[in-house]
């Protein structure tokens, strides 16, 4: 794990229950160091505040998807919309508003990486809808022959709509299988990133169905 973070004591905090839980923790203070230290250290997943020195998180999100993509958790300091929709279109999987508890932090980061296993332990397949492909094997997406990068999250959120073609997944269901999030909170998740997929893929791949969810509109 890397953790992200310029306030010492959270960053402290942060580590001290994710080494808690059994994972090795390494942290960086500011942008720079944070993009120096994941191309070191390689870690399955990123926790990464938005506000820090050099440059910010939604710099250093955008700088290590493009090198690798990998889970990350982003940390805000208040409940804003237009961070999260711009966290979540540079590569960010989930986020935090501080202050939050250290059990619903670790609980958040079990979940994004139980979804990462998931997906590897899932059979090799190759997907077609229309001119998008999705090689689940290798986790890669084209569109008209060009790969497109997606983040982790929405890479398994396009292959739960595919194996789900023309059905309406009500925003509630899509969190509980894609983010593993059973209360039914943070539908905005869901939104923002079916909106990245439209950005990327095309916008008529996903129909809103208004006031229930969404559904895959292209047979495979």
């Amino acid at each position: 794990m890397l953790v992200v973070e310029d306030e010492r004591t959270i960053a402290e905090s942060v580590a001290t229950r994710l080494r808690a839980e059994g994972f090795a923790v390494e942290i960086a203070a500011d942008g720079p160091a944070a993009v120096t230290r994941f191309r070191a250290w390689q870690p399955d997943l990123v926790v990464l505040d938005v506000m820090l020195p050099g440059f910010d998180g939604l710099e250093v999100c955008r700088r290590i998807q493009a090198d690798r993509p990998v889970p990350v958790l982003m940390l805000t300091a208040r409940d804003d919309e237009t961070d999260l929709l711009v966290g979540l279109a540079v590569g960010a999987d989930d986020y935090l508003t501080k202050p939050f508890s250290m059990r619903e932090l670790a609980a958040r980061v079990h979940v994004l990486l139980r979804r990462v296993e998931r997906a590897a332990a899932a059979p090799p397949a190759t997907v077609a809808l229309g001119d998008v492909e999705i090689n689940q094997a290798e986790r890669r997406v084209l569109r008209a022959g060009v790969e497109v990068h997606l983040t982790p999250t929405e890479f398994d959120l396009l292959v739960h709509f595919a194996g789900r073609p023309r059905t309406v997944l009500p925003r509630e269901r899509l969190l509980a299988d894609v983010w593993g999030w059973a209360d039914g909170s943070g539908t905005r998740t869901v939104d923002s990133h079916v909106k990245a997929l439209r950005r990327k893929l095309g916008a008529d791949l996903i129909r809103t169905v208004h006031g229930v969810g969404y559904a895959l509109e292209v047979q495979p």
